[in-house]
């Protein structure tokens, strides 16, 4: 398509897809290997040569959406119109695009149209929209529903009347419209107006996938390892894989110091390229102090599975002279096992009284954990 306006594109992903009613937020459902909100981006971005694409991610996910995306990655705002503004503030041309992740088959006539008639340099704004073609009742009253336009995304504005728009409802307090065309129309632009399709299905709930002829998720495996190592200190037991044992001695360490826990949790991690147990819990944090380290694997498990991962099986190998499993083992296992919904298989070993282990001074452990994508492709059409 010829490049005859220069346009960049907003993708708005930073929503908290609570209607979605899914263990995976609806823009980390994987279609192939790409999430939801990745596959949108690229595909837009592929119906014509955009200035600029940039992807408004939720803040608590940022770094995650910026390792994967070759786009532009904005921290968005508790509102859509927050995270539309910080967009829009980093977008420099004439026009606009802005879509959400919640519409992921846009159709390239779609896009091709909405720039068509900004060309002409008649509109402010350009929108897609579907007929009402059942009869329409408004306060039980008929009413003509061909003066009824059911608005889609995307929509196509001037950059600059959007975001003077929005900076102006913002400072008055007013009611702010769900959508740009209703910000344009408020500055008194002109607006236009395409036939939309039905391929624009919005995604708001997980029975809407039925709707929508998404590919599946791949069914890649993916393995993360993950180590841990803590010193003795005076004490009085110490917990591992979520087991007391009664000890004189205790780990020096910020949280419980479970360090099979630990090192679960950093190849769950490490699997779902999600960083590590130090950036998620930093022990710089005083919320983690003596903190219950199952605790903390729950809500690793939370973010690998909102993310779009399930785990496999997780295997560890605890390593010290001290204290020695016994038959402990089997309860360590169940118990994470529980916590992670899959398989766990628990070994011990010494170090053969070599290095600061073998003296007795502390104990480490390994895990290797194998994930795959969730299959909400399965799940939506059972």
């Amino acid at each position: 398509m010829d490049c005859s306006i220069e346009v960049s594109a907003v993708l708005l992903s930073g929503g908290s897809s609570t209607r979605f009613n899914y263990p995976v937020k609806k823009q980390w459902l994987r279609v192939g290997r790409n999430p939801l909100w990745l596959f949108v981006a690229k595909r837009l971005a592929s119906f014509y040569p955009f200035k600029k694409v940039v992807v408004v991610a939720s803040p608590e996910e940022l770094e995650f959406y910026r390792y994967l995306s070759p786009f532009q990655v904005v921290r968005g705002g508790r509102e859509r119109w927050e995270s539309l503004l910080r967009g829009l503030e980093e977008v420099e041309s004439e026009w606009v695009m802005v879509t959400d992740v919640a519409r992921p088959l846009i159709p390239r006539f779609v896009v091709e149209k909405l720039i068509k008639v900004a060309e002409k340099g008649e509109v402010d704004s350009v929108v897609p929209y579907l007929p009402v073609v059942d009869t329409a009742v408004y306060r039980n009253k008929t009413i003509d529903r061909r003066e009824l336009k059911l608005i889609q995304t995307p929509q196509l504005s001037k950059t600059a009347i959007l975001r003077e728009g929005l900076r102006k409802l913002k400072e008055t307090g007013e009611e702010l419209p769900t959508d740009d065309r209703g910000v344009v129309e408020k500055m008194g632009g002109e607006i236009g107006y395409i036939p939309g399709s039905p391929q624009l299905h919005k995604l708001t709930y997980f029975s809407d996938l039925r709707f929508l002829e998404l590919p599946p998720p791949s069914r890649d495996y993916f393995t993360g390892i993950g180590y841990d190592v803590h010193r003795f200190k005076e004490g009085e037991g110490v917990k591992i894989g979520g087991v007391h044992f009664d000890t004189p001695f205790s780990f020096d360490a910020h949280s419980d110091g479970d360090l099979v826990i630990h090192a679960v949790i950093d190849a769950l991690l490490g699997a779902a390229t999600a960083g590590d147990i130090g950036e998620l819990f930093p022990d710089t944090d005083p919320r983690y102090r003596g903190a219950d380290s199952m605790e903390l694997l729950r809500r690793a498990i939370t973010l690998i599975g909102r993310l779009g991962f399930e785990p496999v099986n997780i295997d560890i190998t605890y390593i010290g002279e001290v204290p020695r499993l016994k038959g402990k083992k089997w309860e360590m296992a169940r118990k994470i096992g529980e916590v992670a919904n899959c398989p766990v298989n628990v070994k011990a070993t010494t170090n053969e009284k070599m290095g600061f282990i073998g003296r007795k001074e502390g104990a480490g452990a390994l895990a290797i954990a194998t994930l795959k994508y969730k299959d909400w492709y399965e799940d939506s059409n059972r």
